[in-house]
């Protein structure tokens, strides 16, 4: 697959939330680099896992993280986790410990894509999308449809309050470093197609918790200092019923060998990563 190229304008859009940062020095070869995050960090089904990472977590080579650190000669520690949630970057999960301890202050990258599991974004895409003859596959399971439920104002507020309680960390645990807000990836498309499989009112319902949690990130992302790669606005042209798509839906029959459903693609991971590095170098 060749280079992704970010276009331009969201790049400059990405740049004028840097402020006074806009400016800052390039990272050196070799300088520390930690990804936090969900699956849509770690690359849920775009290809073998990374090697010594653990089952749970679904950690791929050709992440955006991987990608960035190999087109800029960091030096990686992904910690980013299928399933995890903001308490799960802060608190640790069962056998797994908190995502932020592996932050030091020889880190000088830390990019973070967090928030959807809080909203259980998607959650809420599966069910949207769920044939009800045939049930919700998870881990062997087929389980029930169930309808969607759109989060309330105390399940944003959450979401917010763990984005800067790791914005916090962050600067606590490596004061050096460049913090960025990867946003997750436009995932419902403005109009219905096969690829997708959404009906409009739940189209509706998920593509306002996907804004929602764009803007909270985004408000953080300002409030804290750090800064903000815009993937949503980046991925506008690339939802599962584009041409050339950053993500997958649920179609009926999808193989999901070919990627996990409402997930980024690898095309995607590898648009974020160059837009990654245009921002950051």
């Amino acid at each position: 697959m060749g280079e992704v190229k970010a276009r331009p304008a969201a790049i400059l859009l990405a740049l004028a939330s840097l402020g006074g940062c806009a400016h800052a020095p390039s990272l050196p070869p070799g300088a520390r680099y930690v990804a936090l995050g969900s699956s849509f960090a770690a690359g849920a089904g775009i290809g073998p896992t990374r090697p010594g990472t653990p089952p749970r977590c679904q950690r791929t080579a050709i992440n955006y993280a991987g990608l960035l650190a190999e087109r800029l000669g960091l030096s990686l520690d992904d910690q980013s986790c299928g399933g995890a949630t903001t308490d799960h970057v802060l608190n640790g999960w069962n056998e797994l410990p908190p995502q932020v301890a592996a932050l030091d202050a020889e880190t000088r990258l830390v990019t973070v894509t967090i928030g959807g599991n809080d909203l259980n974004y998607v959650g809420n895409l599966f069910m949207a999308s769920c044939d009800p003859a045939k049930g919700f596959a998870v881990q062997g399971r087929t389980l029930p449809c169930r309808p969607p439920r759109a989060p309330n104002d105390a399940d944003y507020a959450r979401a917010e309050a763990g984005l800067r309680a790791i914005a916090a960390e962050v600067k606590a645990r490596a004061p050096k470093a460049r913090l960025v807000f990867v946003q997750y990836v436009r995932l419902v498309p403005d109009a219905p197609c096969p690829a997708a499989n959404i009906s409009g009112d739940n189209a509706v319902l998920t593509r306002t918790i996907g804004e929602r949690l764009a803007a909270v990130t985004a408000r953080v992302a300002r409030d804290s200092g750090a800064l903000v790669l815009p993937a949503d606005e980046l991925s506008r042209g690339h939802t599962p019923c584009d041409a050339e798509p950053w993500a997958i839906g649920l179609p009926p029959g999808h193989d999901v060998s070919k990627g996990a459903p409402w997930h980024p693609t690898a095309r995607g991971h590898a648009g974020i990563a160059a837009a990654l590095a245009d921002l950051v170098d």
